[in-house]
């Protein structure tokens, strides 16, 4: 799939500016784990730059500042986010997205990720928490796109099976390819069309130094 290097930029821009105005750069809105900024901002951007219309997160945490980066890049893209998770933890901080203007962008489901997440199909971008405790179920049964998708596993290094997304999925898809990013506590990005390992880092590292300067 073709990236758009100014599509990227901009959500990149906007997540910065969200962080600094919310002061949540630092912290998960449901939680208190650290996260790092260049982490939620990279993300952003990739999501952005791959043009992503159909997004999906699952998280045991609620909403968190990831959640708003990928809200401003399906605003980016003229995309939607789906956020699924537990009423509880999402509905204390709904409003942010609307002070915003990011309400339209996302749609929260309550239920069993593992249910639910079989409503959606071609999904072309999506973020899971290996946290969440059936997370290698979710790896099964996800319908993304076959020809231009990304799977970004976060907490990667919180797994305990030791199998990755695209271990699951190699030789099902055509074009998976996969890399370790070592930031936040380990994520694991897989891509199913074209997007190789090289390109994957070297946008990585482009975001890393602009973050830093």
């Amino acid at each position: 799939m073709e990236w758009f290097p100014q599509d990227a930029m901009k959500a990149y821009l906007h997540t910065i500016q969200l962080c600094k105005i919310h002061n949540i750069q630092d912290c998960n809105l449901g939680g208190s784990r650290l996260i790092e900024p260049k982490y939620i901002e990279f993300v952003s951007a990739l999501a952005a730059g791959k043009r992503a219309r159909l997004m999906v997160q699952i998280t045991p945490d609620g909403i968190t500042a990831l959640t708003i980066a990928l809200a401003v890049a399906a605003k980016q893209t003229g995309g939607l986010l789906i956020c699924i998770g537990h009423e509880d933890h999402i509905e204390k901080s709904k409003a942010l997205f609307m002070k915003n203007s990011l309400e339209n962008m996302i749609k929260f489901i309550y239920g069993n990720p593992c249910e639910v997440i079989e409503q959606y199909k071609n999904i072309d971008f999506a973020v899971i928490d290996c946290k969440f405790q059936d997370h290698l179920k979710i790896f099964k049964t996800i319908n993304l796109n076959p020809s231009r998708s990304t799977m970004v596993v976060n907490n990667f290094h919180h797994r305990k099976d030791g199998i990755s997304f695209a271990e699951v999925v190699e030789g099902k898809n055509c074009g998976v390819k996969s890399v370790t990013l070592p930031i936040g506590e380990g994520m694991h990005l897989t891509r199913i069309g074209s997007t190789s390992k090289r390109e994957i880092n070297r946008r990585y590292k482009r975001f890393h130094v602009t973050y830093e300067n």
